[in-house]
């Protein structure tokens, strides 16, 4: 099996022109004569009068929109932020409308000079730490393929990884000879956005295939070097989604388009040697995005293509020339299914026929269609099986039960099955890249208290290596901390998982600060998993916990289920529930709760401050999907197709009108008592869009003028993941905490919390 990398960034917004921003505006009334002659002010006077205008918010202007939708009519005034040529702006942030980016300034000189200034000492002190805790010459443990071991390094203080190889009969020797293939700082220079989202060496290992974004847009640009020579080899590919994979004769590379609304819509096959680029799948339905990938077998090329809950996959073989993708089986709604190749057989991961947490069936290769599936491992209600993993001689699957992971083999031959135990109340688990015919496989395990640890795992005698563990330079004892796993009674009777997080010297009496964290949406379960950075937070007396809320898969599929469309706001009430639950046992106190979310949880974070203000001191909102009504009514946005399923069509559907409008937080923003908030955006994020955020601040400002304060923090030059280097992306980190500090009057510089207005 080729490693193939694939990074994540380091890791998914009142004008000043044309009318009043009420800022200064009464100092500067101030400074004038009868005669409105300005008075002479000195550079004392004329800073101050600057300060003044920079600590008081702008006031957006309003410009109301009325919108007539499936006999319903609403009023936005805030519509304006959106600008007309959007889409241009995702890939060319220069050519945002002015008089938008003015307003966006403003709201950045505000967070700079209201939050961020003011907290510099401690959000330096903050950094430092998290950097203290950082190897800055880290390396990953090396992954074999064929005569070679691929793995990643970073330099000290360097900010993007370095990817290299070295023999692998040398694997683990220190002083191995190293190929450097890709010097991700070097590649980085002058850019002030950089995310490396595949990398990938050619099967004869003589070619290395990359895809870069410097806007933040996720328009990736895709390149192959010639590994030995260092040069490019043909034309680079513009406009791409950042997938891709090879084909088996090294010289066919195989990538997805991204059209003009941000969408991954089609295949095309890349002849290297000729430049030519072929049409191999296009995908009709607005609603369905493509991927393409390999078999662990490395003998089959998989186009797949779905949304949330219904898709399908074509096959064609790995050294096909001329491919004609074979359907496995045609598309069924509601209906999903995924594809391993193994034992010669497909082996089908599918929820079809009421099998809501998946069952595995497998199918000939030649006929693959549903009515020759055979089942293999049968529907098990409340364990949900997340994926499966081909070796030669084993099939390895990933499945959740109650919230915890485990990993279960089965061998080829006899068909018996064993499980990987661990120990500890709450932890996470992933799959690594190994090769397809070994008996060794690689996972990664982790819990919030104790660093990542990788191994490699001999599943024909059972014995496991340790590669691994995570140095944490400045120190970490494990034992210093206490992991709890609990279960919080929700509002109708269910019971809510929450993984916690605290030092064992932390008091459950009510008197520590809460980071409660949630997501709940997509089916995405947040991991049980180690963070560096939350100590800072944990160290200095914060509990830190996740509500595994409906609408991810923590208890299973169903779990997902219940937690959308229209039982989308089970999703906002388990998080009360579970934040009410931890309050009355000791774990935090009404108004010491900080909520954080970030997206989807965004989203959270926004419903949840309508349904219970009370219950925080603060809500860090980071890239939040607020304008939910609004933009599933946009179908020129690129998520809005795919993601009806998950929200419902508010264009055609009035139930489903009526069920985002009761909870879109920007629709339900009014006169409470709003915690102090943090929101924050980036202007070239397609997946929520810079002027969500923005509208969202600017409604709050004006229902509820006298709550908050609210501060947003528009990041000019990036998208969806925010800062792309892995220190650049701590100093966002730290902003956010020193506000969780500070609503929680711990931060000593600066004081919003609600004890503080008491």
């Amino acid at each position: 099996m080729r490693l193939t990398f694939l990074l994540a960034s380091a890791a998914g917004a009142a004008l000043l022109a044309g009318c009043t921003t009420q800022t200064g505006a009464a100092e500067l009334s101030d400074t004038m004569t009868d005669t409105a002659t300005p008075t002479p002010q000195t550079d004392d006077a004329a800073t101050t009068e600057t300060k003044a205008a920079k600590l008081t918010p702008p006031v957006a202007k309003r410009e109301d929109v009325t919108i007539e939708q499936v006999g319903r009519t609403r009023t936005d005034a805030y519509q304006w932020m959106k600008d007309e040529n959007w889409q241009q702006v995702m890939r060319d942030p220069s050519v945002l409308r002015q008089d938008i980016r003015e307003y966006l300034e403003a709201e950045n000189a505000y967070t700079k000079a209201a939050l961020e200034d003011p907290t510099e000492g401690l959000r330096e002190t903050l950094l430092k730490e998290m950097r203290g805790r950082i190897k800055e010459d880290d390396s990953s443990v090396p992954a074999k393929d064929g005569p070679w071991a691929y793995y990643v390094r970073y330099r000290e203080g360097g900010e993007y990884p370095i990817f290299a190889r070295k023999p692998a009969s040398q694997a683990f020797a220190a002083d191995a000879a190293e190929t450097v293939l890709f010097d991700g700082d070097k590649e980085a220079e002058g850019e002030s956005y950089f995310s490396i989202r595949g990398m990938d060496n050619s099967p004869d290992h003589k070619r290395l295939a990359y895809a870069i974004d410097t806007q933040g847009s996720e328009y990736y640009t895709i390149s192959v070097r010639d590994i030995e020579t260092g040069e490019t080899v043909g034309t680079p590919i513009e406009g791409t989604y950042g997938s891709f994979e090879w084909g088996a004769g090294s010289d066919l590379l195989y990538w997805v388009e991204r059209d003009e609304m941000g969408r991954p819509t089609a295949v095309f096959q890349r002849n290297l040697e000729t430049g030519e680029d072929i049409e191999i799948y296009r995908e009709a339905d607005p609603g369905f995005f493509v991927g393409v990938g390999k078999t662990e077998s490395e003998d089959f090329i998989m186009i797949e293509t779905g949304g949330h809950t219904s898709g399908e996959v074509y096959v064609f073989p790995a050294d096909a020339r001329t491919p004609e993708p074979k359907l496995v089986a045609p598309r069924n709604e509601d209906e999903e299914y995924s594809v391993t190749h193994w034992n010669d057989a497909f082996y089908i991961l599918t929820n079809a026929d009421g099998a809501v947490d998946f069952k595995v069936m497998k199918a000939p290769i030649d006929a693959p269609g549903r009515e020759n599936w055979e089942e293999v491992i049968p529907h098990r209600p409340g364990t949900l099986v997340l994926g499966l993993d081909a070796y030669k001689d084993h099939l390895v699957r990933l499945e959740r039960e109650n919230a915890l992971p485990r990993i279960v083999i089965r061998a080829r031959e006899s068909g018996e099955e064993h499980t990987i135990e661990m120990d500890e109340a709450a932890y996470d688990l992933g799959l690594g890249a190994g090769e397809f015919d070994s008996t060794v496989m690689r996972y990664e395990y982790a819990s919030p208290a104790r660093p990542d640890q990788v191994y490699d795992y001999d599943m024909a005698t059972r014995e496991r290596t340790l590669r691994k563990t995570r140095e944490v330079p400045s120190g970490h004892t494990p034992e210093d901390y206490v992991v709890e796993r609990i279960e919080a009674p929700a509002w109708d009777g269910e019971t809510v998982p929450v993984t916690i997080l605290r030092r064992t010297d932390t008091p459950v009496d009510g008197s520590a600060p809460l980071l409660l964290y949630g997501y709940g949406s997509y089916g995405i379960t947040i991991p049980a998993s180690f963070s560096t950075s939350r100590l800072s937070l944990v160290d200095r007396g914060f509990i830190y916990a996740i509500a595994h809320v409906r609408g991810s898969q923590a208890k299973g599929y169903q779990w997902y289920l219940d937690g959308k469309l229209k039982k989308k706001t089970n999703t906002f009430k388990d998080y009360v529930s579970a934040g009410r639950y931890l309050v009355d046992h000791g774990y935090g106190a009404e108004g010491r709760v900080v909520g954080h979310g970030g997206s989807a949880g965004g989203l959270l974070m926004g419903a949840v401050s309508n349904m219970d203000p009370e219950l925080f001191g603060g809500i860090i909102a980071a890239v939040p999907f607020v304008d939910v009504l609004n933009t599933m009514s946009d179908e020129s946005l690129p998520l809005t197709p795919p993601e009806w399923p998950e929200w419902g069509n508010p264009i055609t559907d009035e139930k489903a009108y009526d069920t985002i409008l009761a909870y879109s937080p920007y629709d339900q923003v009014a006169d409470k008592d709003y915690p102090a908030m943090l929101i924050t955006g980036g202007l070239s994020d397609p997946r929520v869009t810079y002027w969500e955020p923005a509208k969202w601040a600017a409604k709050l400002r004006h229902e509820a003028p006298d709550a908050g304060p609210y501060f947003l923090r528009i990041n000019m030059d990036a998208g969806h993941g925010g800062s792309t280097g892995r220190f650049e992306g701590l100093k966002e980190t730290a902003i956010e905490y020193a506000f969780a500090l500070a609503a929680v009057d711990k931060a000593g510089t600066l004081d919003i919390s609600r004890e503080a207005e008491d």
